[in-house]
Formats: structure tokens, C-alpha cells, sequence
């Protein structure tokens, strides 16, 4: 059964999106605060796909829930609520683990779109979580290894922790280094060409994957940016 956690205080919004996703076939769990979405969360062993998490709530708001979400779990896909006037927030909430974000107001096409993506991703990820005892097909660069049947990357034989969309730029990074990739080639290939937000994202995961593979990630060595056109992997 897929399984979603939804965390938003206002009622209308929330029924809406409830009704839309059992409409696709998912279990919803609700929440209208942040703490309550923590307890169920906690409740539900952490047994849920994804969480659909509004930014503005009161007791704890998105930002601190996607936070301790992450903390964890890596592998629940999250999906985070904002307003227009919420700029700043969408960064932040990309930054401390989000995986995508939702502008209010938002058709239903665009939420399920968001939705059955990132839960794809949480699929194939498990998938191969279940054939990790495989130590086959590893790219080795440097002091960096990507084992794609673990989805897990190593540095000088320490691990680092990645979310599913981390993962799979890095992966996307390794096998093509020292090449330069746009933006746009990196958005459709995690995101998918049906992705209905901006490069944005792109940038803002990068910024937090250097903040976890670079010694120095104000001046990188290895995730480098190439102005005007996207970034590149130097091995």
C-alpha cells in the first residue's frame, strides 16, 4: 500500500489534497501541526512513502518537521508547501532535505505529478536497497565510490549520506565526469521532463552536496560550477 503523511493546517487545502491522492490510490495519514505529524510518523514506525508538508504550521512548522524527517530517514520522499511570497523558505526547505516543492495555489495534475515522481524515486530506491548484498556495479572516481545497487557513496572509504535525489545526480555526475552538464540535462534526468518547476532546484541540491563532499565547499574541488551552462564532476 502506498503510504503518504500529510502535515497541513488548514482544513480545506488539506481535504482537497486528501481527496486527490486516495483518488490515486494512496493510504493518507493527517496531520494539521508539525508535532502531530512527528508523533504519527513515529507512531507509523516510519513506515510511509512520503510527507507532503505545509511550511506554515503551528506547534512545529515544515521546515523543522522535513529537518527532523530527514534526520531519520533518507530514503522517505518529501514534498514541501509553500506560498509565493515564500521564496527563502523553498531554498531552505531544499536545504535542510526536501526533495521538491508545491507553490500554492496548485491544480491537482501538478500535486499528483510531483507526487507519483518522487514516489518512483522512493520506489527504485528500495528496490535497490533489496539488492544491496550485490557488490557489482561500482564507479570508482578518485577518493569517491558510487555502488548503484546499495545507492550508497563512500569517500576515502567513509560514508555519506545522500538523499534519493542526491543520489541520483550523483549518480548522474559519475557517469559522465569531466563533462559539463546543464542545468536543464540534470533537471530532466532526476526530475523528469514533465516537471513542472525551475532550475532552481537543480542548484540548491547542489549547494547542499557540496556542503557534504567537498573539503571546502566555498571553493569546490570536485563539483564545480561552469558559468553559464551548469556544473561538472572533476575526477
Amino acid at each position: 500500500m502506498k503510504r503518504i503523511l500529510i502535515a497541513e493546517d488548514e482544513k480545506s487545502i488539506r481535504e482537497f489534497i486528501v481527496i486527490n491522492l486516495k483518488r490515486s490510490g494512496f493510504e493518507v495519514i493527517e496531520a494539521d501541526n508539525g508535532e502531530d505529524a512527528l508523533r504519527l510518523y513515529d507512531e507509523y514506525e516510519g513506515a510511509f512513502d512520503i510527507a507532503l508538508l505545509d511550511i506554515m504550521m503551528p506547534k512545529l512548522d515544515g521546515l523543522e518537521v522535513c529537518k527532523q524527517l530527514r534526520q531519520k530517514s533518507s530514503t522517505i520522499g518529501i514534498i514541501i508547501l509553500t506560498a509565493k511570497t515564500q521564496e527563502m523558505d523553498k531554498v531552505t526547505g531544499l536545504l535542510v532535505g526536501a526533495d521538491d516543492y508545491v507553490t500554492k495555489p496548485f491544480s491537482p495534475s501538478e500535486l499528483m505529478a510531483r507526487v507519483d515522481a518522487i514516489y518512483r524515486r522512493v520506489t527504485l530506491n528500495r528496490e535497490f536497497a533489496a539488492k544491496s548484498k550485490d557488490k557489482g556495479s561500482v564507479i570508482e572516481l578518485g577518493d569517491f565510490s558510487l555502488n548503484l545497487r546499495s545507492r550508497t557513496l563512500t569517500k576515502n572509504g567513509v560514508h555519506i549520506e545522500l538523499t534519493q535525489v542526491e543520489f541520483q545526480i550523483m549518480e548522474f555526475f559519475f557517469n559522465h565526469p569531466n563533462t559539463a552538464l546543464e542545468r536543464s540535462e540534470i533537471l530532466n534526468h532526476v526530475w523528469g521532463n514533465m516537471y513542472y518547476g525551475d532550475d532552481k532546484v537543480v542548484d540548491v541540491n547542489i549547494r547542499r552536496l557540496r556542503m557534504k563532499l567537498e573539503d571546502d565547499p566555498s571553493s569546490p574541488h570536485h563539483l564545480t560550477t561552469i558559468w553559464g551552462v551548469g556544473y561538472k564532476w572533476l575526477v
